[in-house]
């Protein structure tokens, strides 16, 4: 408990016992009404609580404290109840960025991209710079310098998103009045120039250059699944995979800090199946991952896959996982109402929309009433008819002829027997059919159709 003391002249000041040392502590208050001051021995209380208890404050209590004037906060700074305020003016950057990395809660793949900002703030402010040194003036200098260094519009874009978040943190912590970035315009994170489709033949080529069952595997969860590489796929179980429904169970760190998306439900479409199904066959005894490789990091995965890319006689297109995902989202956009889709790959449709749906030549063709392949025959029958799918004009002249067709065998239709995997895991998969999708909800029917029983 404190107590308040009235010294002569007036003055009162507040009594408490530290919670740590032990020792008699005082604050100073000056001459202030007994009705203020008793206000303010509650708040000390409160204060003395929570370091006795080692909980953080409430609310109200971190409001009090933060509306406190700086002479008033610098006297329950001296006594230990609060930590000092940093004068902005002796901020610097390079402070600011270590703290914004100790208190960030993002993906992992997130954080790694901060040091890729910080580093062009640093290189172009210095990292002794005083936060409340640097002007929007200045923030317009960075912008133009990263603009004009070559990389990428939508790289540009999340570069400063980064940084307005830095800044913004920086504000949120008292540190500056207001962020030098506040009107900083980002610009747009998506780049059309570098989408690209991948043509189904394409995907065909790349599977018989694989070396083995788990880059098929890789390749084909990517494009014909939708999954991200390499944080979805290294998370696979076979648990996850309800064979005799047709869906996989999909963790997706991305999105796990968002409220009902930690997971989705994706459907087996006919040309994953028994890639997975030859995988599973060939797994040891107990072997719970689906695709072991995938716990090297994702710059080894990107070498792999341009190594089998160029074995296929392809040039490797922009993004190359990033691609294989967009092409499957375009695909099943055409077929699926687009909320379904959107809650197989697990984003909004905007999202989807923005970053991941192509349009693709044949879809002009077909419209102009031309032979997809051919670009300048009529079609017989109308718009509607004519060859499924090609490759793009941006894809190699020189295509390999296509892969083979596999086809499930009998034994692979079967739902497979393994040690550690029961029906009731898979089934408990089935039971969450409906995680990530939002308002609109997949059907049934859909997640039937893709597996090609309708």
């Amino acid at each position: 408990m404190a107590s308040i003391t009235l010294d002569p002249g007036g003055r009162r000041r507040i009594l408490f016992v530290d919670p740590d040392s032990g020792a008699r502590r005082a604050i100073r208050l000056g001459r202030i009404a007994m009705k203020p001051a008793e206000s303010f021995k509650g708040r000390v209380e409160a204060l003395v609580a929570a370091a006795a208890a080692g909980i953080p404050w409430d609310a109200d209590l971190a409001a009090w404290t933060r509306s406190l004037p700086d002479s008033m906060h610098a006297r329950l700074a001296a006594v230990g109840l609060v930590a000092a305020r940093v004068d902005p003016t002796t901020t610097t950057l390079g402070a600011l960025i270590e703290r914004f990395v100790a208190n960030a809660d993002v993906a992992a793949a997130t954080r790694a991209a901060y040091p890729q900002t910080f580093k062009s703030l640093v290189e172009f402010f210095g990292a002794d710079k005083p936060l409340g040194s640097i002007a929007p003036g200045d923030a317009d200098d960075w912008r133009k310098s990263i603009a004009g260094s070559g990389i990428a519009k939508a790289t540009v874009s999340k570069r400063v998103r980064t940084a307005k978040a830095l800044f913004a943190r920086a504000v949120r912590w008292k540190l500056i009045p207001q962020s030098p970035l506040a009107d900083l315009v980002a610009g747009p994170q998506s780049n059309p120039d570098r989408a690209f489709y991948v043509p189904r033949e394409t995907v065909e080529a790349l599977l018989a250059e694989c070396p083995d069952d788990d880059w098929r595997a890789i390749i084909a969860l990517s494009r014909f699944a939708g999954l991200r590489v390499p944080s979805e796929l290294a998370l696979l179980r076979w648990g996850d995979v309800d064979w005799a429904r047709g869906r996989m169970h999909v963790r997706s760190p991305k999105t796990a800090r968002h409220e009902g998306h930690a997971s989705r439900i994706v459907p087996i479409s006919p040309e994953l199946r028994p890639i997975l199904q030859r995988l599973f066959d060939a797994a040891e005894p107990g072997t719970e991952a689906v695709v072991g490789r995938v716990g090297c990091s994702v710059a080894n995965l990107r070498t792999g896959f341009g190594r089998i890319i160029a074995r296929a006689g392809f040039k490797p297109w922009p993004r190359l996982f990033h691609a294989m995902r967009g092409s499957c989202a375009t695909d099943w956009v055409e077929r699926f109402p687009s909320h379904t889709v959107a809650g197989w790959l697990g984003h909004s449709e905007r999202v989807a929309a923005t970053h991941y749906l192509t349009t693709r030549d044949e879809n002009f063709a077909r419209a102009a009433g031309l032979d997809p392949d051919l670009r300048n025959r009529p079609l017989e029958g109308g718009a509607e008819s004519g060859a499924e799918s090609g490759a793009l004009g941006a894809q190699n002249a020189a295509q390999h002829a296509s892969a083979p067709v596999r086809r499930a065998s009998a034994e692979m239709t079967k739902t497979p027997c393994f040690p550690g995997v029961s029906r009731a895991n898979a089934t408990a998969c089935g039971e969450t059919s409906n995680l990530g999708n939002g308002p609109g909800q997949t059907r049934t029917a859909d997640l039937t159709l893709i597996r090609g029983a309708l």
